[in-house]
């Protein structure tokens, strides 16, 4: 089995922290997105209630997950569809590939599907021969850069429109130095219908799969995915476990709530519900994936992370995400969401991400679905502690400041000294390689007193 390299996030977004105009606009772009996201959610006066209620519906659904995976299981092969289980990844990949080669498929459409961006499906199946065309257009700009999705609602937010020109110039064939959007949406438009009239089975993923009936909701805001399983014979829908709701009327609250916090609409533009099926000449298959979620089940200290419906609001109002980009996390899932699930699969790999966060518990605040983040990010640092997984320089930098803080005379006059030294050090004694803190940071100018003497002072009087 390969060995996967270990994540070194500081590492990984020093290039994107590096080039200070990205970085900006990428910031400022994600900011537009919560800000819009804030005015939709204040115009809902029962959006708390919303969120509570999506809480209940989630951690009921999570409990008693066996009981309607059997149930919408039962239901949807009522309504004729085929559905399978995949323990991982690899399952996944291969009943996937089964269905293909099943129908001597070697070209397919798909719509925006992190499970599949997780289980590594494109790549597998270029390997064996098969054609995948991601259809939404974020989706196949990275697809066409040969990156990975740099957040899970706006894949290509970390590109500029004068770099999608070049990429669109080199395999679309759009003029050189085109970059206005329209010209360049219309040409991915013309080369997509190519795709969508060619393709032979139309894979999507799945928002939300309700027990009760058997069905499951796809929403997007570009109709590819409604195309894209409209033309083929055949329908694959891949779906992660945790993506169920118990009833119908339980799937109200959750689209009030995903578009309004993915990208600040009120609803997305195509919401489309699938039930069996389109005709007796049809087929539809649902594959169901674990892939790790059932362990996570397991934990009473992460459980809750099972409730995400990857709206992606965390991201947009992370400061660490907003300035370090999505690829700074090599995780299929990134930012606060991402920091907390990706551990749960390879603590060791990723124990780096629970320390992306300055705890500020902004992720919290606008989760639709009240995931205690920061606080799960926390408890993640104190597990990595215990598997004996943070850097001795670490290790030892914490035992330092405990004797520190557990002594306030020691602590009087570290801070004396330390105001003492900024004021007469030169800049290069303490900006150098050995304080990777201030690579890209100035110390603050020291103050003249500490707070100690400044509130025995001002107590007296």
């Amino acid at each position: 089995m390969k060995t996967l390299p270990i994540v070194d996030h500081p590492t990984k977004a020093r290039p994107f922290v590096a080039d200070t105009e990205r970085t900006h606009w990428h910031d400022q772009a994600l900011w537009f997105v919560r800000s819009k996201r804030d005015k939709q959610a204040a115009s809902v006066p029962e959006w708390e209630y919303l969120r509570s209620l999506a809480s209940q519906i989630k951690t009921e659904t999570i409990a008693n997950l066996g009981d309607y995976l059997t149930e919408f299981e039962r239901n949807a092969t009522a309504l004729g569809a085929t559905v399978h289980w995949a323990a991982d990844a690899d399952e996944h990949n291969a009943i996937v590939l089964k269905i293909l080669r099943d129908h001597e498929t070697l070209r397919i459409v798909k719509s925006k599907s992190m499970l599949t961006e997780e289980c590594g499906l494109n790549h597998f199946l270029e390997d064996n021969g098969i054609e995948v065309v991601d259809t939404d257009l974020g989706e196949r700009i990275v697809q066409l850069r040969n990156e990975t999705p740099s957040h899970i609602v706006l894949p290509a937010i970390h590109i500029r429109k004068e770099e999608v020109g070049d990429t669109f110039h080199e395999h679309l064939g759009t003029d050189e130095g085109a970059s206005d959007p329209q010209y360049l949406t219309e040409a991915a438009r013309q080369h997509l219908r190519d795709k969508f009239l060619a393709g032979e089975v139309g894979i999507t993923g799945v928002n939300f799969a309700i027990a009760e009936t058997g069905g499951f909701v796809v929403c997007t805001n570009e109709g590819n995915a409604d195309l894209g399983v409209s033309l083929p014979r055949v329908h694959i829908a891949c779906m992660g476990i945790e993506k169920l709701v118990p009833r119908f009327q339980d799937l109200s609250v959750f689209i009030r709530l995903l578009a309004r916090s993915a990208t600040g609409q009120p609803i997305t533009t195509y919401t489309s519900h699938f039930h069996g099926p389109r005709d007796p000449n049809s087929e539809l298959h649902i594959v169901l994936v674990d892939n790790g979620r059932s362990r996570l089940r397991n934990s009473n200290e992460f459980r809750e992370a099972l409730h995400c419906i990857r709206c992606g609001a965390c991201m947009n109002t992370c400061p660490v995400y907003r300035r370090s980009g999505g690829h700074s996390y090599s995780a299929t899932v990134p930012g606060p969401i991402g920091s907390v699930l990706s551990p749960t699969r390879d603590s060791s790999r990723y124990k780096s991400l629970p320390y992306a966060c300055s705890l500020c518990g902004s992720c919290s605040d606008v989760c639709p679905v009240k995931i205690p983040l920061h606080h799960q990010l926390l408890a993640w640092r104190k597990e990595l502690v215990g598997e004996n997984l943070l850097p001795y320089s670490k290790r030892l930098s914490m035992k330092a400041a405990s004797i520190l803080f557990r002594s306030p005379r020691l602590f009087s006059m570290a801070g004396w000294v330390g105001r003492k030294s900024l004021k007469i050090l030169p800049h290069w004694a303490t900006h150098n390689r050995l304080n990777t803190w201030t690579v890209a940071r100035e110390l603050p100018e020291p103050p003249r007193e500490s707070f100690r003497h400044w509130y025995a002072e001002n107590r007296k009087r």
